[in-house]
């Protein structure tokens, strides 16, 4: 007969064996993009002017699809894409590194796609749980300060129908300000 221990150990290593084939079938599941593709669904996440100038960069391996001229960039992920001003670009490396971030002015980010979810409170949550107001946010624009005290002119609730700030009280925090699409601005010529 088998110890108790040895009895555990069987169990999560089947338990890992399934979850790990079922995270294999499901991947294999996923349908592949063209690179065409990838660079459509980044260039979707910003305003055309924005974007068709952008670099892209797939973000499952954050390969460069196409180089940028601009100095944003937008990335290609299915469930978020996204374009990042040079000052957001900052911020997600210092959110990826789990480091401050030196923000020296002004950013701001497109998600003109909306996303799948994210906590409002905690920068490092993958998925709902009972405290950390996970918010599946539409279309929308996100802005962060260099000056953390800006924040204080806006609320943390994503149910006011405006401008809220995600991630208060973190090195992380910024304004998330839904959106609707609109047409391009027009000028008349003289």
């Amino acid at each position: 007969m088998l110890s108790k221990t040895s009895r555990l150990l069987l169990v999560f290593a089947l338990f890992m064996f399934v979850t790990q084939t079922a995270s294999a079938q499901k991947k294999s599941e996923a349908p592949k993009m063209t690179n065409a593709q990838k660079i459509s669904l980044a260039e979707s996440a910003g305003p055309p002017e924005i974007s068709k100038h952008a670099a892209i960069v797939d973000m499952a391996d954050m390969k460069e699809l196409r180089a940028g001229t601009n100095g944003w960039v937008c990335y290609a992920d299915p469930n978020k894409p996204m374009c990042l001003d040079k000052e957001w670009q900052k911020w997600a490396e210092a959110w990826m590194n789990k480091t401050k971030p030196k923000i020296s002015g002004t950013g701001i980010a497109y998600m003109l796609a909306g996303d799948h979810g994210a906590s409002n409170t905690d920068p490092y949550a993958t998925a709902p749980t009972a405290d950390n107001q996970w918010v599946v946010a539409p279309p929308h624009v996100m802005i962060v300060y260099a000056d953390h005290k800006l924040l204080d002119a806006y609320p943390t609730d994503p149910k006011t129908g405006g401008p809220w700030v995600m991630w208060r009280g973190t090195p992380y925090a910024h304004v998330m300000v839904p959106v609707s699409k609109t047409k391009a601005v027009t000028m008349p010529s003289k």
